[in-house]
């Protein structure tokens, strides 16, 4: 990306979030968060990434209300922003925090296990260190 697209994404990201929180009154429109916006090389489209805390239900509904306002959004964006022609929205749902999420109830996951089950010791391992104990006794006689 140019300097000037991540410039724009940037302003895009940061507007679009405040429009929402202030002039956005739907009441199907969950808890949302803009995480990032992408525009495209000639500046007419961009893709704006959001989450939501809630059920399936409760995203799809923001989703739709999201697309629905859009065209809002877009003329809000022309009148706080300085741009000549200001890009076309599309609204996408953000699956980088969810999977982040699932890697993290993952690892708590394994640790509860690890602490439930703690790894045994076997026979083999300690008589290796005994070896590897034993080594480094000879070599710092010698």
């Amino acid at each position: 990306m140019s300097r000037r697209t991540e410039q724009v994404a940037e302003a895009i990201k940061h507007e679009t979030s405040l429009i929402i929180q202030r002039e956005l009154k739907d009441p199907r429109l969950g808890f949302v968060t803009i995480t990032r916006a992408e525009v495209s090389p000639d500046l007419r489209h961009s893709k704006v990434f959001f989450s939501v805390l809630g059920t399936e239900e409760e995203k799809k509904a923001s989703l739709e209300v999201l697309k629905r306002a859009s065209r809002f959004l877009r003329h809000e964006l022309s009148r706080h922003l300085s741009l000549r022609y200001v890009p076309e929205l599309h609204f996408e749902f953000d699956i980088a925090i969810e999977h982040g999420e699932k890697i993290q109830r993952l690892l708590h996951q394994l640790e509860e296990e690890a602490k439930l089950n703690p790894p045994q010791i076997t026979e083999s391992r300690t008589a290796s260190r005994d070896d590897e104990a034993e080594a480094e006794k000879v070599e710092q006689e010698e």
